[in-house]
């Protein structure tokens, strides 16, 4: 049987590819899409979703949550993203009438399958910190949360402790690590790793799929913008790991460590600090599953053949 999955996604191309995957992915049920700001401001991030799925069309369409405007956040990613977040490319888009606030859809997907949903955290935890708030019970019901962010020993991404998606909303990230939720969180530590060279745009499928001709269209500024703003000669898919880490978690090696979030330090705001003193002396029992390795080539693999069976299937 399927797992049931929410991606809770701020689109993103690497957000993008990561939904690619999951919506044609046989051992995976998407459920809902919700979209939280990020890479892009609310009402984008709630348009991009909507886009990946029309342009998509996938077998079975997910529920579609869309993103708060009441929270700004203080920086974005569309020097990386571009300004509409995908790779600016003018997909036409029909919208929906009428759309439910993510939190909500969170809520009543996760209700309505108590401990079988897998929520797939791939930008700041805002949606997830509301759904706690917003349900007494959410913690207890959610299957698993697999979140994409955060540093162990490698730096961060806006500051030198600090990945993206925790620093964008430090007090909903950290009212998320305290729940009672089973989390896995995927670091930059694994995530870093994740890079394609130029030839992954030949091994994407081809551009009479819907998924070859979607991805050969937003790719290419990612190419662009990594070699302008960071001077690589390769893009780095984050999100898609953590896509990884659900679909084949034995390819992870993790631990299980007691870690909260500096939310007031000048230098230190969003930075994830890991208590690894003895357990007589630690304050708190370990909260959450940190994936510290894994095997990279193992993982490019995963996402080729990820890639390829959403061509065939689209």
């Amino acid at each position: 049987m399927p797992r049931k999955v929410i991606i809770d996604t701020d689109p993103g191309i690497d957000d993008a590819v990561a939904v690619t995957m999951a919506l044609f992915d046989p051992t995976l049920e998407v459920v809902a899409l919700t979209a939280t700001a990020g890479n892009v401001f609310p009402s984008q991030a709630t348009r991009n979703v909507q886009t990946i799925v029309e342009q998509l069309d996938p077998p079975r369409w997910p529920r579609i949550g869309a993103a708060p405007d009441d929270n700004p956040l203080p920086t974005d990613g569309r020097l990386l993203h571009g300004q509409n977040g995908l790779g600016n490319v003018e997909f036409p888009f029909a919208g929906l009438a009428n759309s439910h606030p993510a939190e909500k859809v969170l809520c009543d997907e996760v209700r309505a399958a108590p401990e079988e949903i897998t929520v797939v955290c791939l930008g700041p935890l805002t949606n997830i910190a509301r759904a706690v708030q917003r349900d007494s019970e959410f913690c207890s019901l959610v299957g698993r949360l697999v979140i994409a962010g955060g540093t162990v020993n490698t730096p961060g991404r806006v500051s030198p402790v600090a990945d993206f998606n925790m620093f964008c909303d430090p007090l909903s990230a950290r009212h998320v690590l305290k729940s009672s939720a089973t989390k896995t969180l995927i670091p930059l530590d694994v995530s870093s790793e994740l890079t394609f060279t130029f030839e992954f745009l030949s091994q994407l499928p081809a551009e009479t799929t819907r998924a070859g001709k979607f991805l050969r269209q937003i790719l290419p500024f990612a190419y662009r913008a990594q070699r302008q703003v960071l001077a690589q000669e390769h893009i780095t898919l984050h999100d898609v790991a953590a896509m990884v880490a659900v679909t084949n978690p034995e390819l992870f090696e993790t631990e299980m460590l007691a870690g909260d979030i500096e939310t007031e330090g000048e230098l230190t705001n969003g930075m994830i600090v890991f208590d690894r003193r003895k357990a007589s002396v630690r304050e708190g029992r370990p909260n959450m599953e940190v994936a510290l390795k894994a095997d990279i080539t193992a993982m490019r693999d995963c996402v080729l053949r990820s890639l390829e069976n959403a061509g065939k299937a689209s």
